[in-house]
């Protein structure tokens, strides 16, 4: 049987996304092969607990939403989160996956929402990018631009329009916590008239940088 190793399985509103507010359960599987100099979720590089994956849907429902969240890390790194992702699916889940967009989401179930991240220059890991990922986004999918200043908004407004992403797609523009003044980058956009969601980590705003939240 398959089995994942997991950090977490937490209960919390949705903090970012199309479904921002929502409550979701998230699913945080362990290890990543990036290292974002940003990255909030460095405790679920290592550790973590295996779980089959019946278990982990049995603990999944014990909450009373429709909405799930497979997470990181980088869920990808495990193969076994492929099995996971349909079988949320087929038992009739509203499925997100968050992903850093280096790894291929070619087999990923059509059914997921792929929130799939663009690394920018800031990030330190824009080398990471797998770019043949955009020829895998379908219309219910997001695409996500973390930004820590002006030289990453100008890189992600080029990347945006060389790839007509806005016409492919979701696109979120989130700036970096602590590093880029979310009304900063909210003049910007509107300064550049993007079509593109202004994302501000809800969760943070309500309970801090809290592991399980």
């Amino acid at each position: 049987m398959d089995k994942l190793r997991v950090t977490e399985v937490f209960f919390s509103l949705q903090g970012e996304t199309k479904t921002v507010g929502l409550p979701t359960v998230f699913v945080r599987l362990t290890g990543c092969p990036l290292r974002c100099q940003y990255c909030d979720t460095a405790y679920a590089f290592q550790g973590g607990t295996l779980y089959a994956i019946d278990d982990i849907m049995q603990l999944i429902a014990q909450y009373k939403t429709p909405y799930v969240t497979v997470t990181g890390g980088e869920p990808l790194a495990q193969k076994p989160c492929l099995h996971l992702l349909q079988m949320l699916c087929d038992a009739d889940y509203d499925v997100s996956l968050e992903t850093s967009g280096a790894i291929s989401v070619a087999d990923v179930d059509a059914r997921v929402v792929k929130v799939l991240d663009i690394k920018t220059p800031g990030s330190c890991e824009m080398h990471r990018n797998h770019w043949k990922n955009l020829d895998y986004l379908l219309p219910h999918d997001q695409v996500k631009f973390v930004i820590c200043d002006q030289n990453d908004y100008d890189w992600s407004k080029k990347i945006l329009h060389d790839y007509q992403l806005a016409e492919r797609c979701h696109v979120l523009f989130s700036p970096s916590y602590e590093q880029l003044a979310a009304g900063q980058l909210a003049d910007w956009i509107l300064n550049d008239q993007l079509p593109v969601r202004l994302q501000i980590q809800l969760h943070k705003m309500l309970w801090g940088d809290v592991k399980g939240r």
